[in-house]
């Protein structure tokens, strides 16, 4: 009965092709729609495929209110990939990148109403923590079996897990803003984590993946690896009923994620990403929702996404990106819900041949609870101009 379902359900696009299915990975084992552009320099030697992209950002921040702050500071990342046939199958290798250390200074950027890992010992209040310089170190094999159906494994020493949805940094309806969503420790923070080992098999139009990994945040060093023993899991369930859409399920229980806040998370979420090319652009848009259920003080805590970009008239973009998060470590102990709405625009300007550089702008206005108010003013806003860059290919 299920085989008969899956079978109905697979679309002449969904057969499956191993270099295919690794060419489309945004982070980890996660896909954008299959009809999402893929800008990447590529090139053959022998029989290898070698892939480079990346993007990054320079952005002056500034926010208003008793706790606001400004920062001029830089977000980026850059992914490399080389692709080998053996066997019947494909074997990819992975690297990707981060200099934010070395661009973001004080182990922080000002981020209204963010929470998430430590800075020199103490829990981040109000700021977003930069990636590690190590993002990604992987490998990973993928086979087809019939025209339907694939099985890939993929091992990292740092990587990302089966859970959640593709990672802010590579979201397709995301790539337009510098800086990280509030629900990021809801939906998408393990997509640095460590010792990761998934499974995963696809039928038609549905995958299915298993992961074990270590559920510890990185710590403050962001120039090494961490490490430590596989003590937590998740599974995710992946629907991609056409090339412009996708949606996943996943749970996952991570042991002891967050230094210095006692317990285990059972981290549940849920996503859809539509994207529909355009003329001369895309249309794309997300709808995310995590929740955390701690087991030390048995609260949950849920989070709500909604964002889209239109990439129109070749140049031109729109982004909104609007946020309902509950937040239970802010400056003021209890558990607050906190809307952030973001709108911004941004245009592309041609300066060199292999880049997509842009100049661009978004503005954020938080509705706060009245018992915040004391700390954060009555109408904080946050505002950041940028430029951006990343590598044009096909």
């Amino acid at each position: 009965m299920l085989g008969a379902l899956l079978i109905a359900a697979g679309p002449a696009w969904a057969q499956v092709s191993s270099s295919m299915f690794l060419m489309r990975q945004a982070s980890g084992t996660s896909m954008n729609p299959a009809s999402s552009a893929m800008n990447m320099l590529h090139a053959t030697r022998d029989s290898w495929m070698f892939m480079l992209h990346g993007q990054a950002f320079l952005t002056n921040i500034q926010q208003t209110g008793p706790r606001g702050a400004d920062k001029l500071f830089s977000t980026n990342w850059f992914m490399g990939s080389a692709r080998h046939r053996v066997g019947d199958g494909d074997l990819q290798v992975r690297a990707m990148l981060s200099l934010e250390p070395a661009t973001i200074t004080g182990r922080r950027y000002p981020l209204l109403f963010q929470t998430g890992e430590t800075a020199y010992g103490v829990p981040i209040e109000d700021a977003q923590h930069p990636h590690d310089l190590l993002m990604e170190l992987s490998v990973e094999y993928a086979r087809p079996i019939g025209s339907k159906a694939l099985i890939n494994f993929y091992a990292a020493p740092v990587g990302d897990p089966a859970l959640g949805p593709v990672a802010f940094p590579h979201r397709v309806s995301a790539l337009e803003f510098p800086q990280a969503p509030l629900s990021h420790h809801w939906q998408d923070s393990t997509h640095i984590a460590n010792e990761v080992f998934t499974a995963g098999v696809q039928y038609g139009i549905f995958r299915l993946e298993a992961s074990g990994f270590h559920g510890g945040e990185p710590d403050e060093n962001r120039w090494n690896i961490d490490h430590g023993a596989v003590d937590s899991w998740s599974s995710r369930l992946w629907v991609s009923p056409t090339r412009n859409l996708n949606g996943q399920i996943s749970v996952g229980r991570l042991a002891q994620p967050e230094a210095g806040h006692p317990g285990d998370v059972v981290r549940s979420t849920a996503s859809i990403t539509y994207n529909r090319p355009l003329t001369a652009g895309y249309w794309a848009t997300s709808l995310i929702w995590g929740r955390n259920h701690n087991t030390f003080s048995r609260h949950d805590t849920n989070a709500y996404l909604a964002e889209s970009v239109w990439h129109f008239a070749d140049v031109n973009y729109l982004d909104v990106r609007i946020e309902a998060v509950q937040k239970d470590e802010l400056v003021v102990p209890g558990i607050y819900r906190i809307g952030a709405y973001t709108a911004g625009y941004s245009r592309d300007v041609p300066l060199v041949s292999y880049l997509i550089t842009g100049l661009g702008a978004n503005v954020t206005a938080y509705d706060v609870p009245p018992a915040l108010s004391g700390a954060y003013g009555t109408r904080p806003m946050g505002f950041a101009v940028f430029v951006r860059v990343r590598l044009k290919g096909m």
